[in-house]
């Protein structure tokens, strides 16, 4: 049996194996952690990842791939599941920690990791293999022109790492783009000092207008406490993750006086 690759899925099916030990190396999880394997396709990953944790779980859309691994892997059937990971609670049913392993799909990556961000408290780790512009624009500093929400938001929880990247000649079809594999592991950060919910709300309030000042971008949706001070005279991607915590905790005391 094989799997035909899904244009609908943003499905390209990694080749190489030795790009595929690589991967799974990269994941230096905790061997109590709890693993999910997110879209394994053809099971390039899997193979190597049950060799190393044993108690991994799967996480697959796809009806022809998910049949596939379950041809394939037949003493882990019951940990091969078939479902979307922007809707399944697989996660709230896996103890923490969890350490979370893939080749996302390029059309929904950016949507998995607000997943991610949805379950911070809970998630360790992340190694995955995404688009090269995406990984980019994650790991981007502030003053850059590719720092946006992502990077604002993963990096205020998550220590960012670029591993190497790949070239489109290893998948099958080869993506139209350049891939690369980041790590992220989860910082120091017991939580943030400002609501973090209105810090989302904050943060990605202020991209949407970015060429705004913060206080252009911002004063139509949150009660400024003084519009003069400077920090509303900066454009979104002048402020570093910690401003943007000081932001949030300055319109938050508005908020509730």
């Amino acid at each position: 049996m094989s799997v035909r690759p899904k244009k609908g899925l943003g499905q390209h099916f990694l080749r190489d194996e030795n790009i595929a030990r690589k991967i799974v190396q990269s994941l230096d999880a905790d061997p109590s952690a709890s693993i999910l394997e997110v879209g394994p396709g053809t099971g390039i990953l899997t193979k190597y990842l049950f060799e190393k944790f044993p108690e991994l779980h799967i996480l697959e859309i796809d009806a022809e791939a998910w049949e596939f691994l379950q041809t394939s892997f037949p003493l882990h059937r019951d940990r091969i599941i078939r479902g979307d990971i922007l809707k399944s609670g697989l996660l709230d049913s896996l103890n923490a920690p969890v350490a979370i392993i893939g080749n996302f799909p390029y059309n929904i990556s950016s949507q998995i990791f607000f997943r991610v961000l949805a379950y911070r408290h809970k998630v360790e780790q992340v190694v995955c293999m995404i688009q090269k512009e995406v990984a980019d624009r994650i790991r981007s500093p502030h003053g850059s022109k590719t720092y946006g929400i992502l990077s604002v938001l993963l990096q205020a929880f998550f220590e960012i790492e670029y591993l190497f990247p790949v070239g489109p000649k290893v998948f099958h079809p080869p993506p139209r783009v350049r891939s690369a594999v980041l790590r992220l592991k989860r910082n120091d950060t017991a939580g943030l000092d400002c609501d973090e919910e209105l810090f989302f709300r904050v943060v990605k309030t202020a991209f949407n207008q970015r060429r705004k000042t913060m206080r252009n971008s911002l004063k139509g949706h949150f009660r400024i406490p003084d519009p003069g001070m400077k920090i509303f005279d900066l454009r979104p991607e002048q402020l570093p993750v910690d401003g943007f915590v000081e932001l949030t905790s300055l319109i938050g005391t508005e908020l509730s006086s």
